[in-house]
């Protein structure tokens, strides 16, 4: 059935595998991400394989899909108030920017008879979740050492996923010193301060961050082997994990530039194409992009060129080929980070395991 994309299991183990002992070398522990592929439970054990210990993700679902993994699992997006009762239950960590949810996961998680981490996170300048007046982070964390059924576990950041502000020295010296305050606020050291994501691996490469910063929240770099300051794969690693497979319902010879009218797309922007002449061969795909995410996708066929796609249709040119394709023949696509998040969502795509 199509479309269909194929993991290679191997694939993730090998780059997880590569990547947690990079960051091991620069005393970095790992949270392995699941939300690219919504916590599916058997990537997901590709993580615990490679030695990861700890497992992220930002729906509560995928956690509990996750539920019989032997592993820490943290929610990496602050929680709402409406999911308190499902986070304590299959959560074992959050991270968190308002007291009012902390009181409550606090209440809850008595009521569960269970104990929950929480992680305060400080805005440093992506302007995203986080306290950003120090007093409000010290006072958050005061009271959230006081409360009964959470243990304040550490303290995060979060850079390049809104603004794009980049991690450098000084954020992470920055982070460095908020966690010495934070500690003698309550009293007690923190075990553990989380610096971000894969943006943050090149300068981890470069030695950059301090020892007090000691756990990353990975996800593209485990999957694709990608940093995402320089957009840099790692050595070892390999960007082939996820290859999705879509078939040709139409193959007709057109030109290369719409005629009539040009209006605009469904978010207002007005398209663009290039001329490449009168007679180019098009296939039609069954796919678009409730699917998958065309920008961050790859075919694998050199000879191919995505033109854009629809809800529901994917464009491409195969006249530079050196396949001759038929209308029900299958093309290969590399999937990226987006695209692999948008194919493991949609109910359409179906969903095949490779292991070697």
């Amino acid at each position: 059935m199509y479309p269909c994309v194929t993991v290679n299991l191997a694939c993730i183990r090998n780059n997880a595998k590569q990547v947690a002992d990079l960051c091991a070398k620069h005393h970095i522990r790992v949270t392995g991400v699941t939300k690219v592929f919504a916590g599916d439970p058997v990537i997901a054990q590709c993580y615990l394989d490679a030695g990861i210990t700890m497992l992220g993700d930002s729906r509560v679902d995928n956690l509990a899909r996750m539920k019989d993994l032997q592993a820490e699992k943290w929610l990496i997006r602050p929680p709402m108030l409406s999911e308190v009762r499902r986070l304590v239950q299959y959560a074992d960590v959050s991270l968190n920017s308002e007291i009012e949810v902390i009181r409550a996961i606090s209440k809850e998680a008595c009521a569960q008879k269970r104990l929950h981490k929480v992680i305060l996170m400080a805005d440093l300048g992506d302007i995203r979740e986080g306290y950003v007046k120090e007093e409000e982070l010290l006072q958050a964390a005061v009271e959230t050492e006081r409360l009964q059924g959470v243990q304040l576990y550490g303290i995060g950041t979060n850079l390049t996923c809104f603004s794009f502000v980049q991690p450098d020295s000084e954020k992470m010296a920055e982070l460095a010193r908020l966690r010495k305050a934070v500690s003698e606020a309550i009293g007690r050291p923190l075990e553990i301060v989380s610096g971000g994501n894969s943006a943050t691996i090149d300068l981890m490469m470069r030695s950059g961050i301090p020892s007090q910063v000691d756990n990353l929240r990975l996800g593209e770099s485990l999957l694709f082997g990608k940093e995402r300051a320089r957009y840099t794969y790692l050595p070892g690693t390999d960007p082939g994990a996820f290859i999705l497979e879509c078939e040709i319902v139409e193959l007709k010879e057109k030109p290369s530039l719409p005629w009539g009218q040009i209006g605009v797309d469904s978010y207002g922007n007005r398209p663009s194409f290039t001329d490449r002449g009168q007679h180019r061969t098009k296939a039609v795909c069954a796919l678009g992009k409730q699917d998958f995410d065309p920008e961050t996708t790859t075919p694998l066929d050199p000879g191919i060129l995505i033109l854009g796609a629809s809800s529901d249709h994917l464009m491409l040119d195969v006249t530079d080929s050196e396949h001759q394709y038929q209308v029900g023949d299958t093309v290969a696509l590399r999937l990226g980070y987006f695209s692999t998040m948008r194919a493991f969502t949609s109910a359409y795509v179906e969903k095949k395991y490779l292991n070697e």
